[in-house]
């Protein structure tokens, strides 16, 4: 018989998130959930903190401006945690669509907030949630890091094999790398917008980080799904309060994509300022015709001369010790509550 490669349509978001407001953020990514399903979809994947919208305002003036305009507080208190109704809510949603979904959202828990991606399979139920590793720039003022356990690919039935990265996570070459070596087939891709700080910043541009995209594709031999957020009028006139602010961040902003293994456009793009849903099947019998002219870590690697450290463990924020077991004395474990997962 030979090998069997799954065959499937895809589904990319490229909209406005409902900024600031948890309830209309689920709300909105429901009806692309539904949306997406019934136009035969097998998987959607969401923008970067879609839930409740990438925090912009850290970009345009002060931490204590931030805090003073009440950013700080509303950000916090509309993030997403994973055991709350809203959470639940999107679990049902899934289920109900019966669809695999990767969600981007400000990951609220205890006291601090992660950039976050959860994979929840067409039952409702978690795969995977991931944080990213390293928050970028300015984006250390709201949130915290995740560890080397979210860098990892989930077998996923009917699906294959599926990893998410944030991005600049997509500049970073060795992280890239510990993904490749998982043999990932479906890469997420996600994405805040790209029109802030333009024409200044070329490097924030969807140019630049479109062909970040495309380059994954094609060094990873596997198909990428980039979704990416837009900017609207309504969160500008929300963050501009002062003339020069219009100058700093514009309106759209969306560059979503998807890649096959060998770099080339799946799906026409939408405009920069449009909203919608992209769509692509994919066939994964493509990746081993992509990998046969380069693998970089099967048949195109030099292991003997360039290798990865990689560790891929939990980071534990405390190690709880036994006075009593440092004695010798024999005494019942101690067990703590870690970080939540969806």
């Amino acid at each position: 018989m030979g090998l069997k490669h799954p065959k499937y349509k895809v589904a990319v978001v490229q909209a406005a998130p409902a900024f600031l407001d948890l309830d209309a953020s689920i709300d909105k990514t429901i009806s692309l959930i539904k949306e997406a399903a019934e136009n035969g979809a097998s998987l959607v994947a969401f923008p970067e903190t879609f839930i409740p919208g990438y925090p912009w305002h850290i970009w345009l003036d002060s931490p204590a401006w931030s805090m003073g305009k009440g950013y700080t507080a509303r950000y916090f208190d509309n993030s997403l945690a994973y055991d709350s109704p809203e959470a639940d809510r999107l679990r049902a949603a899934v289920k109900e669509s019966g669809i695999t979904a990767v969600l981007g959202l400000s990951e609220r828990y205890e006291g601090s907030l992660y950039i976050a991606q959860w994979i929840l399979n067409p039952e409702g139920e978690t795969v995977a949630t991931r944080r990213k590793l390293r928050a970028t720039f300015c984006e250390r003022t709201v949130y915290g890091e995740g560890d080397g356990s979210d860098l990892a690919v989930h077998d996923i039935p009917g699906l294959g094999r599926v990893g998410a990265l944030c991005c600049w996570e997509h500049l970073q070459p060795l992280s890239k790398y510990a993904m490749f070596a998982q043999n990932e087939q479906v890469h997420i891709a996600a994405w805040p917008s790209f029109s802030v700080y333009q024409p200044a910043a070329y490097a924030l541009s969807g140019e630049v980080n479109t062909a970040a995209a495309r380059v994954y594709a094609v060094e990873g031999g596997c198909f990428v799904l980039s979704p990416c957020a837009t900017i609207s009028s309504e969160m500008i006139d929300e963050l501009c309060d002062a003339p020069n602010k219009h100058d700093l961040i514009q309106a759209g902003g969306g560059y979503a994509r998807i890649f096959g293994p060998d770099g080339r456009d799946l799906a026409t793009p939408f405009s920069p300022e449009e909203e919608g849903i992209l769509y692509a099947d994919i066939d994964l019998a493509a990746i081993p015709m992509a990998k046969a002219a380069a693998d970089p870590v099967g048949h195109y690697s030099r292991p003997d001369v360039t290798r990865l450290l990689f560790n891929p463990r939990k980071a534990q924020r405390v190690e709880y010790v036994q006075h009593a077991e440092a004695e010798g004395v024999n005494v019942a474990p101690v067990t703590f509550p870690q970080r939540s997962e969806g």
